[in-house]
């Protein structure tokens, strides 16, 4: 075979195990759901080499979905580390063959500690899952490796099922985008959801017009807004409507030379898209994307204008 095609053989090999995890999917699974759920202390991933890594990563990504958890490896738990263990934590432990002897020696302390074990190996009958509490079944038929040796499949078969592990517990918590925002507040998801209009808001000077304002007039203070529309208010600033240069350029074909007598109040839209400092930027962007809009008014409770979104504020 070319190494083309031994590529691709691998990742047939590697799909086919992730679909072959589906029917080992048992009680044991819906098990170790409730067990992590019903934990009161924290979840510890431990592994060793190549499960170790993947232990890692599953850790991080409970984490990062509302579930405590970190990875210790287990020949650092001989050497003092065992003191980050307590009463009211799970052990997701993790080993493909289930007899890895560092892992095996670390158990007895876990039981002794009546911490509970949820095993991930490819080999039911093995120690570990003998002592487990509840054993996920990753079993492979085979190694993506040509030789049936290096940990190809098995280990992709492992992070799967710890994500499946993550899933099932985001969805018993009932984990929303806004929460996953709350642990990855620096990335770009974190800022949609957390950022509110107040905090990117235009303030200072204002395309501020009046219902009675010639169009003439108008043209001006939208040209130095540079927002592409002008705000008709009233007394102490209350709303009463929108026009954009849309709307002039309409107007203007509409009456021409009669254009310089109408008024903002012949034009304007009474009833423009507002929204609170606190609504969030990610809604302020699906308002716009609904009504076709490329900015909205920011106004207190009692309708009056604090600030105007453009469509650039809402790129972070």
């Amino acid at each position: 075979m070319t190494t083309r095609e031994y590529a691709i053989q691998c990742i047939k090999d590697e799909a086919q195990a992730v679909l072959d995890l589906i029917p080992k999917l048992d009680e044991d699974f819906d098990r170790a759901v409730e067990l992590i759920m019903q934990c009161k202390g924290k979840v510890i991933v431990t592994g060793v080499g190549k499960s170790g890594h993947i232990g890692a990563k599953i850790a991080a990504t409970l984490a990062s979905t509302g579930t405590p958890s970190f990875f210790i490896n287990p020949l650092d738990v001989y050497h003092g580390d065992l003191g980050v263990m307590a009463h009211g934590d799970v052990v997701i432990a993790i080993s493909n063959s289930g007899q890895t002897d560092e892992l095996l020696r670390f158990i007895p302390m876990v039981l002794h500690m009546e911490i509970p074990i949820v095993a991930m190996s490819g080999n039911p009958q093995s120690l570990l899952a003998k002592y487990s509490t509840c054993h996920l079944n990753v079993s492979v038929a085979k190694e993506a490796c040509p030789l049936n040796l290096a940990p190809t499949s098995s280990t992709t078969a492992t992070l799967v099922m710890g994500d499946a592990l993550a899933v099932a517990l985001m969805e018993r918590r009932h984990f929303r985008p806004q929460d996953f925002a709350l642990f990855h507040p620096g990335g770009e998801l974190g800022k949609r959801l957390l950022t509110t209009a107040q905090d990117v808001m235009l303030t200072e000077n204002l395309p501020v017009l009046t219902a009675s304002m010639h169009l003439g007039e108008a043209i001006i203070h939208v040209s130095k807004g540079k927002l592409g529309l002008g705000v008709a208010v009233g007394d102490g600033l209350h709303i009463e409507g929108i026009i954009t240069d849309g709307d002039i350029r309409r107007a203007m074909e509409k009456w021409q030379a009669e254009f310089f007598d109408r008024t903002v109040g012949d034009i304007m839209t009474r009833q423009p898209k507002t929204v609170s400092r606190q609504t969030k930027i990610a809604d302020v962007q699906r308002l716009m994307n609904r009504h076709k809009i490329h900015s909205v008014l920011v106004a207190d409770a009692d309708h009056r204008l604090i600030g105007i979104v453009d469509r650039y504020a809402c790129v972070l």
